[in-house]
């Protein structure tokens, strides 16, 4: 495992999806590719988590209309 990368964002900290989040497969009531999320729009972090082989941060954003993401920093950025 490559070292741990600490966290930039935070548990109830509002984000804003700097990309188009679309579903990767995680959203099986929804299509393949299908946009989840729109850049732009803000939403709340509810998790911090990390993944395992690669060390980096993990978020779990809830969106509007109760949409709830996992994204990677490189997702998001602050309002």
């Amino acid at each position: 495992m490559i070292g741990l990368r600490e966290p930039i964002y935070y548990e109830g900290q509002r984000v804003v999806a700097g990309v188009d989040l679309v579903n990767d497969g995680s959203y099986p009531e929804r299509a393949p590719d299908a946009l989840l999320v729109e850049k732009g729009t803000v939403g709340e972090v509810v998790q911090v988590g990390m993944h395992t082989e690669s060390g980096t941060p993990v978020y779990m954003v809830d969106f509007p209309g109760g949409c709830v993401v996992g994204c990677l920093e490189e997702e998001l950025a602050r309002p």
